[in-house]
């Protein structure tokens, strides 16, 4: 009997990024490659110009809604917990918990199994499915947040200190940072789930993801575009707008906003001055230390592999648990947070 091959055989990392190589595929490939597996539609994880797509039904909806024309790719639908083989490699997507339609790439090939987790999250989300533990000989695991001062609160209490604050300010405006893609979404259903129920107001750059969510089953209450409106018609409002547009001119049409940005980052005190904002909500769509540290003893993985983050802090922890660890460097990640944190495309600010 033959024994299990063993991962760095069949799994390399590339200039392109991680290459399983009897598959002949790219898991989350940082340019243009002939077939990709994606497991979001992040832009540090999902590019356009590959000549195939495997992705669940969702990231390929979002990654329509953000390449549009420019994307030819063939898309390759797989919902969550359906597989296909690929030159003999099973590959299948479990939920990962981070945002509409994300999933971990889940390998299997000549007895080994391998766990792709994408980003993920283990917090409870209404817009997406919960992240779902699934046992492997090698768990490749994010870790953005992997250092132990990075333990998120409550989401409840965070976005309670947005609805506090505009209860306290009722003349002012609140401002609030948010990516278009996962954040944005999050922030509207927390607010509704908190019992926000008047409209929420937008700017341009987010309306064409939300109303995508919308589409796709993900009720997130009355919202309305922020352009046109003038100041007195936004007193007491919550508006949501990319972080590029807190400080632009773009806000100085509101009426005296509290500048507020959603981010796991807001843990650290110089981001948040760094991004003016006046109320900092650490709200997060990675795991935090005790989320990455939790998945690690759930999965129990014979070996665990880590990538874009602070691989150090999690490989040490890990191994000195008796768990082999070792980082990974692939190119093109870590900056996610920078790509969706980029000005608005050309024309948004126009649409806003």
């Amino acid at each position: 009997m033959l024994s299990p091959a063993k991962p760095e055989s069949w799994l390399k990392v590339t200039d392109a990024g991680l290459y399983c190589e009897p598959g002949d595929f790219y898991i989350d490939p940082s340019r243009a490659v002939p077939r990709a597996v994606v497991t979001h539609g992040h832009s540090d994880h999902a590019r356009p110009g590959h000549g195939a797509v495997l992705a669940t039904p969702d990231t390929l909806a979002i990654m329509t809604a953000r390449f549009g024309g420019q994307d030819t790719a063939r898309q390759e639908p797989l919902e969550h917990g359906q597989s296909v083989t690929i030159e003999g490699v099973t590959v299948s997507l479990a939920p990962a918990g981070h945002v509409l339609g994300s999933a971990q790439a889940v390998l299997e090939w000549r007895g080994s199994r391998v766990v792709v987790s994408g980003d993920y999250k283990r917090r409870a989300d209404p817009t997406c499915l919960p992240f779902e533990v699934v046992p492997c000989d090698v768990f490749i695991t994010e870790a953005t947040f992997g250092l132990p001062v990075f333990r998120h609160p409550p989401d409840e209490e965070e976005i309670g200190k947005l609805l506090r604050s505009v209860a306290l300010f009722p003349e002012r405006c609140h401002l609030v940072g948010t990516y278009a893609l996962g954040k944005a979404q999050r922030v509207i259903a927390l607010l509704r789930q908190l019992g926000y129920d008047r409209p929420l107001y937008l700017h341009g750059a987010l309306i064409a993801l939300c109303d995508l969510y919308e589409e796709l089953g993900v009720d997130l209450g009355e919202l309305r575009p922020a352009k046109g409106l003038d100041k007195a018609a936004l007193q007491g409002e919550i508006v949501l707008a990319p972080p590029a547009a807190l400080n632009d001119r773009w806000s100085r049409r509101l009426p005296e906003p509290v500048t507020a940005m959603a981010s796991g980052w807001m843990r650290v005190r110089a981001r948040a001055k760094q991004r003016g904002a006046e109320l900092p909500l650490i709200v997060s769509d990675h795991a935090d230390w005790d989320e990455l540290t939790r998945t690690l003893e759930e999965v129990a993985p014979q070996e665990v592999w880590v990538t874009h983050g602070n691989e150090e802090a999690l490989v040490h922890y890990a191994t000195t648990r008796g768990l082999p660890a070792r980082a990974l460097a692939l190119v093109g990640r870590g900056e996610e947070e920078q790509e969706r944190d980029s000005a608005a495309e050309p024309g948004e600010e126009a649409r806003s």
